[in-house]
Parts: structure tokens; C-alpha cells; sequence
């Protein structure tokens, strides 16, 4: 599915498999900033994974990198499927996450183990779509995700030997954007290759939904009025909680969570 693709199209191919690839979508001096600040990422979330004991099973995953800003945030600035994302949510969203994999021979990590993102079966009630970002390409050596087509439709965990005799690899080239349902079940493949396969991992929320991180608060409540109108209403800066009574008598203009969040 090419960028030109009708929205439309993209959303009757999400709705059928689950599913949706944007191939080559970014840029490569994007990717390849990508690729050095996950670098970058990886050794600030190991210091704090292995100090707070849970270096096991989490070796080559990042969380909430895009507090680290750099080429994070112009992702967020340049990300060419926000029509997409507003037509799936059929109005304004916000990122719930934003995490990265480095996948390496002989590390594995929990998100080999077939899961789903939502804790919640949403079924048709679209409360929140992932995005892979990939920094390299994606191949059945080098560890292309498990992806489940149709399983956004079903409430239970399906039977592992079915998952990964049924499921389809996600190959593609590097830069491509992936986009599916939250519901999906899915998978990280192994790596049998020399070479790492890099991934960002993003979730995107309907906006009265809680950030994973919260976001403003972590990048600075001051510095949001410094983003383009879109990137803030991304980063969640319109959909905050005041804390105060003060905080909450506030005019329209001037309160925490804007309208037209849901």
C-alpha cells in the first residue's frame, strides 16, 4: 500500500486483515537518524532496566524515547500517515507510547512471546492502533515480525502452535510504516543473521485515553507552546488533567484538556 493510497482503501484493509504496510515510507537520512538515537536510547534504558533489577528478558527494548527528543521528535513532526490515523480514529489521537527494538541473534526479549498491545478487546470500537517504524529491513532471517491477520477480530488469545503456523511475516524494506489494530496479536521473530533488525514501536490512543508516559510533563508543560499544532496535539499537550481548582475554572482557551479530544 503506497502513501497515495485513498484513505478509504486503508481503512477497509485494516478492518478485513488487521493490517496495513507503507513500504519505504521515510525518508533515508530520517532512518538513519532513527537508527543512531535508538542507539543512543538503548544504552540510557539499559542503565535504568539493570539498576532497577529487570534486565532479564528486556535487553535491546527502549521506552518512551521520544523524551530524548532529536530525530524522535521530527518523526512525530514529518510522520506522512496522520490522515490515516485521524480517519481510524475518525478524529484527533494521541501517542500512548513510543518504544524501540533491537533485535539480535541469540537475545531474545518478551516481545517474542505473541501478544497484543490493548489490554482490552475493543473489537469495531477503535481505541488504539500501532505503528513499527523500520530501520532495517525485514526479512524471515533476520527476525520479521509474526502478525496474525484476522486475529483483531477475535476477543481470546489464540493457541500458540496455531499463532505461529498461521501467521504471516511482516517483510519489508527498510523505512516502511507499518499500521494495525491494537487487537492484533503478534509477534517478533527470531534473528539468525549477524546483523541487528531495528524497530520503533509506537501506540497511538484516542485522546481521553491515558498516556503510558505522560508526556508534556516529561518534555516540560512550557515547552509545548514551541511544537507545531499538530506535534502537540500528539504529544498530548491538549489533553492534560489539571490538578488544581485553579487549574480546572479556567476559560475554554485556556484549559488543560482543549476540545475536540473526545
Amino acid at each position: 500500500m503506497s502513501l497515495d493510497t485513498s484513505v478509504s482503501a486503508f481503512l477497509r484493509e485494516v478492518a478485513e486483515r488487521g493490517w496495513a504496510v507503507f513500504p519505504s515510507a521515510l525518508a533515508v537520512d530520517l532512518v538513519e537518524r532513527l537508527r543512531s538515537d535508538l542507539a543512543r536510547a538503548s544504552s540510557v534504558c539499559r542503565a535504568v532496566q539493570v539498576k532497577n533489577g529487570l534486565a532479564e528478558n528486556t535487553d535491546g527494548t527502549v521506552h518512551h524515547a521520544v523524551i530524548l527528543g532529536g530525530a524522535f521528535l521530527e518523526l512525530l513532526e514529518r510522520l506522512p500517515v496522520v490522515s490515516h490515523l485521524r480517519a481510524f480514529f475518525d478524529g484527533n489521537f494521541i501517542l500512548n507510547s513510543f518504544g524501540g527494538v533491537t533485535n539480535l541473534r541469540d537475545r531474545p526479549s518478551y516481545v517474542s512471546i505473541p501478544h497484543r498491545d490493548i489490554r482490552t478487546f475493543s473489537g469495531d470500537l477503535h481505541l488504539m492502533v500501532n505503528m513499527m517504524v523500520l530501520l532495517d529491513e525485514f526479512t524471515l532471517s533476520n527476525g520479521a515480525t509474526y502478525l496474525l491477520t484476522g486475529s483483531h477480530r477475535a476477543p481470546d488469545r489464540p493457541p500458540e502452535d496455531r499463532f505461529f503456523a498461521t501467521a504471516e511475516r511482516l517483510v519489508a524494506p527498510s523505512g516502511s510504516i507499518v499500521l494495525f489494530d491494537s487487537n492484533l496479536w503478534h509477534a517478533a521473530g527470531a534473528n539468525h543473521t549477524d546483523g541487528p533488525r531495528r524497530v520503533l514501536t509506537l501506540t497511538f490512543t484516542r485522546p481521553f485515553l491515558k498516556q503510558q508516559l505522560d508526556y508534556p510533563r516529561a518534555l516540560g508543560y512550557d515547552r509545548g507552546e514551541s511544537f507545531p499544532d499538530d506535534v502537540r496535539q500528539v504529544l498530548g499537550y491538549n489533553a492534560r488533567v489539571p490538578a488544581t481548582l485553579e487549574e480546572w475554572y479556567q476559560p475554554p482557551q485556556r484549559r488543560m484538556y482543549k476540545p475536540g479530544q473526545g
